[in-house]
């Protein structure tokens, strides 16, 4: 069985991987090592889950500790592009602990937060960032960082950034990177014009594609579950949540991501949501929630974590509303049965959902019958296996939840509180899943939100502060003085 330390990885990088669980490579680790740490340049393709995080991650910092660099505030040597937040969290997670060993420094930098503590990482000095392509181009108009001291970049799920408008930016990021640098490019697909990045940016790149990067994996079960009605489905949803093992179920929008979650977890089975709407902050708590041994054992997510999430032990996945396009149902599928692993992947079905779905999966190239099921089915029952004891978390005391949620007077017009249109840190609305909660966050807020919006009606009908004050003194309900 080869090792690690058989393809040329240095020892202390070898023992980095192994304390994490990893001894043998996988297939695009294996084929790639050799070339990239010999300095080549690399164009990887694998499907999701395949190992291309470490495939890269090990050449980039194998090469820049054995260069000696020197490290300068806001001129990093090392320079990693991802498409979402998700993904750049996590791999800066997983190259930390190899750097560590070789004294470099990592830092990220995305948008959806306060770029102060970016710029003082950056500013410190950091060897290799990982960042989102806006983000970072923005950081590098303030002359916050530069790329001139770049000796590798690579570029991961470039086809995602395609897909999301970002090749005009990640032109001009590769561009401001020496010429004679070493890049790696890892992408599913060469379309949308990633090509046109291979052909400018990539000299002479070695080319590993191990299989069809679109194709499905072969430890992956699908299952097609058509139900009657939404009432069905609704049931049938809750049954396939309530299982011992982690889960994952796939909305189409951020408000059904957040309604069920809220909706699992008021029935005892803990949830937590992941989309757009939330800040960086809310995202990482309910991913640590998720990946924690006590944690919520559902994680109800949109799209944005169809790429880059990786939760080790994943069993299921749910697409509760199937995707429109065979792509996102791949990259959805994938956060189960990764890196060897087995797992399931169920698509709810209702009767007008049928003709589509038949299509999309047929492009996907996966072939499964439907079955008629309902929540009570035996085949429902065998895939849930055994159900995990019902969880009522408490529900916090209503007056420091009202405290939480109030908005400050004496601002003029001023704030409106939790409910609308003021924005935390993260510039987005609170009113859209942002409020500040004591611990069970937006969940808890709106449970006990209809006393503050009574207040902040009532405080809008008053120009002066001092009116202000005393109608949020006055009970809900009670009529405005004029």
């Amino acid at each position: 069985m080869t090792t690690f330390a058989d393809l040329g990885v240095p020892t202390p990088i070898a023992d980095a991987l192994a304390a994490d669980g990893k001894t043998s490579p996988f297939p695009i680790q294996e084929h790639t090592l050799p070339d990239t740490l010999a300095g080549r340049d690399v164009l990887g393709r694998g499907k999701t889950g395949s190992g291309k995080t470490v495939a890269f991650s090990v050449p980039l910092v194998t090469r820049l500790a054995e260069a000696g660099v020197k490290r300068r505030p806001g001129r990093p040597t090392g320079l990693v592009l991802a498409p979402t937040r998700e993904l750049a969290t996590q791999i800066a997670t997983q190259i930390e602990p190899l750097a560590d060993v070789v004294g470099l420094r990592v830092t990220t930098v995305f948008g959806g937060v306060k770029q102060a503590r970016q710029e003082r990482a950056l500013g410190a000095g950091a060897d290799i960032v990982v960042a989102c392509p806006g983000r970072l181009e923005d950081l590098m108009k303030q002359r916050i960082v530069s790329l001139d001291d770049v000796q590798i970049t690579v570029l991961d799920e470039a086809d995602h950034m395609a897909d999301l408008g970002f090749l005009p930016v990640v032109t001009r990021l590769l561009a401001a990177t020496p010429q004679g640098g070493m890049r790696m490019l890892f992408s599913a697909t060469l379309d949308n014009g990633v090509d046109k990045l291979v052909k400018r940016f990539l000299n002479k790149p070695v080319t590993h594609s191990l299989e069809d990067a679109t194709s499905p994996v072969a430890q992956m079960t699908h299952h097609v579950f058509r139900v009657g009605s939404t009432a069905e489905k609704t049931e049938l949803v809750r049954e396939l949540a309530s299982g011992t093992g982690r889960r994952i179920l796939f909305t189409r929008t951020k408000h059904q991501a957040k309604k069920l979650a809220k909706k699992l977890t008021a029935d005892g089975i803990p949830a937590v949501d992941l989309h757009g709407n939330l800040s960086q902050a809310q995202r990482d708590r309910n991913l640590a929630s998720f990946a924690a041994p006590d944690g919520a054992k559902v994680l109800v997510a949109t799209d944005v974590a169809a790429r880059g999430v990786h939760v080790d032990g994943v069993e299921l996945v749910v697409h509760v509303d199937p995707p429109a396009e065979h792509k996102a149902y791949l990259h959805r599928s994938g956060r189960t049965a990764r890196a060897g692993s087995s797992g399931d992947v169920v698509t709810i079905c209702l009767p007008e959902q049928w003709g589509d779905l038949r299509k999309m999966l047929q492009k996907a190239a996966i072939k499964v019958p439907g079955q008629q099921v309902t929540a009570g089915s035996p085949e429902v029952a065998a895939l849930v296996g055994e159900r995990a004891p019902l969880r009522h978390l408490p529900t916090p005391a209503p007056a420091a939840q009202q405290r939480q949620g109030q908005p400050r007077t004496g601002q003029g017009r001023g704030s409106r509180g939790a409910g609308r249109g003021r924005r935390g840190g993260s510039g987005q609305p609170q009113g859209h899943g942002q409020r500040q909660g004591s611990g069970r966050g937006e969940q808890s807020s709106r449970e006990h939100a209809p006393a503050a919006r009574r207040t902040e009606r009532t405080e809008r009908t008053d120009s002066a502060a001092p009116r202000r004050r005393r109608s949020a003194r006055r009970p809900a309900g009670a009529p405005s003085a004029h």
